[in-house]
């Protein structure tokens, strides 16, 4: 299956999607990998999922990646004796430790690393930010507030903290039975961290997951922009998850932050996933606003790896027709005359490395000669990685003997990945290489391809070839 597009599309699988032939649909509509939410998803029903895709992805022949997302820290307050009560900005309000039904006076907060870490003057934001408290005095066991805005709270709604960093780690005894779950199916390609704060989040899940998944880490806390240079250093990739970061943060500010991390991941060669509201209003209509369109169109002009559907594939009345738009959306921005342009002037230069420097070159010389396809051998992945981050305009395949390699790199930019075995020499390597190009469409005999691999063969990390190729009449090398 030979997708018309360089970015990538991340469905997320809930009650309108989880049968196996809607998952088919969403995959030939233009999903290329499928988000599981484990704050809704049972183990049971992950399994299930699990084995619903791989179905698909035996049909159709295509590597397909599977995230795992894990629900982190939820902070809620706790239950009022009326279900909810209105309060008038300027009162004051204490969200304290009693395990009582609140009223428009105070609500228990089962959180006390909340209780010990707020301070006088920080911020907390109730119910995605639609109530504004001002903590003015804390003791450990409670915290007086002045309401600054907002009218309304009810039984368990969320508690956002822009101002406080909070002692705990970002996993929960759920996340940690998810993660030994997840690991114990050794089908699941992706692992997304909710409410990262720090570098040291991630230590955690990379000792019990030890390599055997990529660490995705979700940035939608202020705190994490703070250490964003360690945090994509210690992760596999990104995910810009602009919902709760528009709570946590001025609305206005997103974007820019948007364009930081996208550019950041694209310097650190780490793929990045921009998430949430994308086509908002396809969850109950059958077409998107303009303003999701210019959404939509800005993640992929700005180079990110992954666009992403949440609900509007999850629990939305159109899951087909969302996956569809934003492949034709995608599809139209990257044959923009603008684009190509765009997407240079934003590249990174190459490290002083043997690989990078290879990688740089296949990348010109594909271009300057007008090839068909650039071909990179990868076990472990990372070849793939360095010709994505060149964000050529040439097709990129990646040949892995390793399926779980493949299916990782389904999230990266332009990466079509293809499962095959290791060449046992350098003309199989090359007639390999010809043969699959033109199998899968991206070339015909006459054509040139360049390739990319290490020798000796099948030694990781060891890109040091290249090799310009003819596509014979047979589909072999004619070199």
């Amino acid at each position: 299956m030979k997708r018309n597009r360089k970015v990538k599309i991340l469905a997320t699988l809930g009650p309108a999607s989880s049968e196996e032939e809607m998952i088919q649909k969403l995959h030939e509509a233009g999903a290329d990998l499928f988000r599981i939410n484990m704050s809704h998803a049972s183990h049971e029903m992950m399994r299930t999922l699990i084995q619903r895709i791989r179905n698909v992805e035996q049909r159709s022949g295509r590597p397909i990646g599977i995230l795992a997302d894990l629900q982190g820290p939820k902070l809620r307050v706790g239950k009022f004796a009326a279900g909810k009560v209105d309060l008038v900005p300027g009162q004051t309000f204490t969200l304290d430790n009693k395990e009582e039904p609140g009223d428009n006076t105070r609500v228990f907060l089962p959180h006390p690393e909340i209780l010990e870490a707020v301070q006088p003057g920080h911020r907390l934001l109730i119910d995605d930010g639609r109530l504004h408290l001002r903590a003015d005095r804390t003791d450990g066991k409670s915290i007086v507030c002045t309401v600054v805005a907002g009218t309304k709270i009810s039984d368990r709604k969320g508690v956002s903290l822009p101002d406080t960093l909070l002692g705990v780690g970002a996993l929960t005894e759920k996340d940690r039975a998810d993660l030994d779950a997840v690991l114990e199916t050794d089908e699941v390609d992706w692992v997304a961290l909710s409410f990262i704060q720090r570098p040291e989040d991630l230590s955690e899940v990379r000792k019990v997951s030890r390599g055997r998944v990529g660490l995705m880490s979700k940035i939608e806390k202020p705190q994490a922009i703070e250490r964003i240079d360690e945090i994509i250093e210690l992760s596999d990739a990104l995910m810009v998850a602009r919902g709760d970061l528009g709570v946590e943060m001025p609305l206005e500010a997103v974007p820019g932050l948007q364009k930081q991390l996208i550019r950041a991941c694209r310097r650190a060669g780490k793929p990045v996933v921009v998430a949430t509201q994308m086509l908002e209003s396809m969850i109950s209509a059958p077409v998107p606003t303009r303003a999701e369109v210019s959404d939509v169109a800005t993640a992929v002009f700005e180079g990110a790896d992954a666009v992403m559907l949440s609900a509007e594939s999850a629990s939305g009345e159109y899951p087909v027709e969302a996956v569809t738009t934003m492949a034709s959306i995608a599809s139209k921005v990257e044959r923009d005359p603008h684009y190509p342009g765009i997407i240079y002037a934003q590249r990174t230069p190459p490290e002083a490395t043997g690989a990078d420097a290879i990688s740089l070159a296949a990348h010109q010389i594909a271009e300057t000669l007008q090839l068909s396809a650039i071909v990179c051998y990868t076990s472990s992945g990372t070849t793939g990685l360095r010709a994505a981050r060149e964000r050529p305009q040439v097709p990129v395949l990646a040949l892995s003997p390793v399926i779980q390699t493949a299916r990782r790199l389904s999230v990266v930019w332009g990466l079509h990945s293809v499962v095959t075995s290791d060449a046992t020499d350098l003309d199989d390597m090359v007639n390999r290489a010809c043969r699959i190009v033109a199998a899968e469409g991206f070339g015909k005999p006459g054509d040139r391809v360049i390739i990319s691999a290490g020798v000796p063969l099948g030694t990781p990390g060891a890109t040091n070839m290249l090799r310009i190729a003819y596509i014979g009449s047979d589909g072999l090398s004619g070199v």
